[in-house]
């Protein structure tokens, strides 16, 4: 009886192992928490071709950034790719609230760098506070004390048209009508609606003299010449106007908050 009680427990075990030798018993490695093998698992594996010392390996300089993306040119001159843009000339041009009209952003990457606001050095006979006009450069610059100014891009006559000389801003309108003077009636039949006797344009987003106007006058006299916003960003850098300066309209909203009363302007 006591060799029976002593026999059947191990006899039952085995019967259990016998019924889980079909089945995957998992066993921890408690191995796997030993550092120095942890270190030999993780530890980088370096490639030294043979005759090469490492020491002497130098490392491959990065590639400049590109600045403007040009992956695909298409036959009427356009790129596409994200270019890379002054945040300074986004915020300058962004999206801008003026009294009841909304102007909206200028897509700076599509404007020449040369046409946007900026300050420079420009030495001149001129006192601080004189608007010169360069016809040729197509820039406005607004002449500041000690050699610099600030310049902007201007779109001018074009040839035949445009004004040249020595005035006065006499005075200056915020948002103004547009009247287009009776030679330009004459030549083009389709603006009649807006000539003098009919009032003129409402002053607007599509407006020709856009947010601002500066009114050039000579020896007391209108010379009919305007510095002047306009809606097309396109005409700026090119002689296309009816004679008169036009800025971007961001750009004519600056100057004519930092023009004086009886400013004088020289246009060359």
């Amino acid at each position: 009886m006591d060799y029976s009680r002593r026999v059947f427990p191990f006899a039952g075990l085995a019967v259990a192992v016998l019924g889980l030798s079909g089945c995957n018993v998992l066993i921890p490695d408690t191995g796997a928490t030993d550092p120095a093998r942890f270190v030999q698992e993780t530890s980088p594996v370096f490639y030294e071709p043979p005759g090469v010392d490492p020491r002497k390996v130098r490392a491959i300089p990065d590639p400049p950034v590109p600045q403007v993306r040009d992956l695909y040119s298409t036959q009427f001159n356009q790129t596409y790719g994200l270019p890379v843009t002054n945040p300074v000339n986004t915020a300058l041009y962004g999206e801008l609230r003026d009294g009841d009209f909304l102007l909206p952003a200028i897509p700076v990457s599509r404007v020449s760098p040369e046409y946007l606001r900026q300050q420079v050095d420009y030495p001149t006979q001129e006192k601080p506070g004189t608007v010169i006009v360069d016809t040729r450069a197509r820039h406005l610059y607004l002449v500041e004390p000690n050699g610099k100014a600030i310049r902007y891009g201007v779109g001018i006559g074009r040839e035949g048209f445009a004004w040249s000389g020595r005035g006065v801003i006499q005075w200056k309108q915020k948002w103004p009508r547009w009247t287009p003077p009776a030679e330009m009636v004459s030549r083009q039949p389709a603006i009649r609606p807006f000539s003098a006797e009919n009032g003129g344009m409402n002053p607007g987003l599509g407006n020709p003299l856009g947010a601002r106007a500066m009114y050039i006058f000579n020896d007391g006299r209108d010379t009919l010449y305007r510095v002047h916003g306009t809606p097309d960003w396109q005409s700026i850098g090119k002689a296309t106007s009816s004679g008169c300066v036009r800025m971007l309209n961001q750009d004519v909203v600056d100057l004519y908050d930092r023009v004086p009363a009886k400013a004088e302007i020289v246009v060359m």
